[in-house]
């Protein structure tokens, strides 16, 4: 009921056509929007070297962007130092889960492996070393940072070994083929 001047305006609910049902409505499906170095490149990249940062300077000792809200470095802007190394860590974390989505596409145009056999337990690797950056970092200890970067270090190599190939080991202006990425490998000879 809304009150107007000395009088009351009497408003019937919205339906669910009218109001918050319309919108809720329609089931929100996951979409693929990046190819997957984009969101290597865009999120994971960025993210991991905030952890391995840690691993060679305590966070505690960075100093404050002069403007901490506009500081393009994780480690000094406004939720910088220690959080920015868990928060960092957690984006790892979930960024696991955009991992698995189908119809993501790699730089090449192949499909990311998301059916490879191999291919969840590689993003479950990543996923439990960025949860030990995670604690380590909220343990504020650097010496489990330099242990959990080590074990998130490892994590991505798993999967850079099986889908990046040695192609990443060739100067920059060498990788104009890139059609090996995102393959499934062939299981090795027994």
């Amino acid at each position: 009921m809304l009150l107007v001047g000395f009088g009351a305006l009497i408003l019937p609910p919205l339906s669910d056509a009218q109001g918050r049902g319309a919108a809720g409505s329609q089931e929100l499906k996951p979409q693929a929007y990046a190819v997957l170095a984009q969101i290597m490149r865009g999120i994971l990249f960025p993210a991991s070297n905030v952890v391995f940062a840690a691993s060679r300077e305590n966070p505690a000792d960075v100093k404050s962007a002069r403007d901490p809200s506009t500081s393009t470095d994780l480690l000094d802007s406004s939720y910088g130092q220690w959080e920015a190394v868990e928060n960092s860590a957690l984006a790892i974390a979930e960024i696991a889960n955009v991992l698995t989505l189908p119809g993501r596409k790699c730089s090449n145009g192949l499909d990311v492996p998301v059916k490879s056999p191999d291919w969840s337990q590689l993003i479950q690797g990543l996923r439990e070393a960025a949860m030990t950056a995670y604690h380590a970092a909220q343990s504020k200890n650097q010496d489990k940072m330099v242990d959990a970067a080590a074990t998130l270090n490892a994590a991505c190599a798993n999967c850079h070994d099986r889908y990046r190939v040695a192609n990443d080991l060739v100067p920059r202006v060498e990788k104009a083929n890139l059609a090996d990425r995102c393959k499934w490998p062939a299981s090795p000879a027994r």
